[in-house]
C-alpha cells in the first residue's frame, strides 16, 4: 500500500508542464478583440482614453467563471508573446482591468508606443484559442511642444498685424512730413504775385 502511494506521489510530481495548459478556458473561435480608440498610427496629445472592443464574448470581473466571458489586459510596449501556460503578468507594461472595465485613461511619455489587448479568463490565463487584438502603434506628442507650436503661430500672426500697423503709420507720417515740408509763401509775396497776375 505504501509503495502504491509513493508511486502516485512520484507520478504527480513529475507531471509535464502541459497540466498548466489544462487550466486554459475555451473561447469561441469567432471571438474578436480590438482597440476602438486610439486608432493605429494616431498622434495623441498627453493623456488619452483607450477604449476596448470585444465581439462574440462578454466582459466580466476577474474571478468570475462565466462561460464565454473574460476581462481585459492592456499590453503597452510589449514585444514578447504571452506564455499560454502562465498567468498574464501584472506590471506597468501589462495592465489588468479585473473590474470589467472597457476603457481606461492612459498617460504615457512622449514618443512612439505600441498597444495590444489580451482577454484573460477568471484566473488571468490566456484563453484557448488566445483572444488577442491586433497590435497598434501610436505617437504621444508632448503637450508642451503642442503649446509651443500654437504660441509660435499666435506670435507670428501678432507680428504680422503689428508690421501692417507700423507700415500704415509710417506712410501716414511720411505724407504728413511731405505736406509740412512744402514751403508756404508769405502774405507779401502772394500780394505782389496777385498784382503782377502770376499768382495761382
Amino acid at each position: 500500500m505504501t509503495r502504491t502511494r509513493l508511486a502516485i506521489l512520484v507520478a504527480l510530481l513529475t507531471l509535464p508542464p502541459t497540466v498548466a495548459s489544462a487550466q486554459r478556458t475555451r473561447a469561441p473561435k469567432d471571438a474578436y478583440l480590438y482597440i476602438i480608440s486610439p486608432t493605429d498610427g494616431e498622434i495623441v496629445k498627453g493623456a488619452f482614453w483607450c477604449r476596448f472592443g470585444l465581439r462574440n464574448m462578454g466582459v466580466t470581473h476577474a474571478g468570475d467563471s462565466f462561460a464565454n466571458s473574460g476581462h481585459h489586459h492592456l499590453l503597452i510596449d510589449v514585444d514578447e508573446p504571452i506564455d499560454p501556460g502562465e498567468p498574464i503578468p501584472q506590471d506597468r507594461n501589462h495592465l489588468h482591468y479585473g473590474a470589467g472595465e472597457t476603457e481606461a485613461l492612459i498617460e504615457l511619455p512622449p514618443g512612439e508606443h505600441t498597444l495590444q489587448l489580451v482577454l484573460g479568463d477568471a484566473k488571468h490565463f490566456n484563453f484557448d484559442p488566445p483572444v488577442i487584438s491586433k497590435k497598434i502603434t501610436i505617437t504621444v506628442s508632448s503637450a508642451d511642444a503642442a503649446e509651443k507650436r500654437a504660441h509660435t503661430v499666435r506670435n507670428r500672426h501678432g507680428r504680422n498685424r503689428h508690421h501692417k500697423r507700423t507700415v500704415h503709420q509710417q506712410l501716414k507720417n511720411s505724407e504728413a512730413h511731405d505736406a509740412s515740408a512744402t514751403p508756404k509763401s508769405s502774405g507779401a509775396i502772394q500780394f505782389i504775385g496777385h498784382v503782377l497776375g502770376v499768382s495761382k
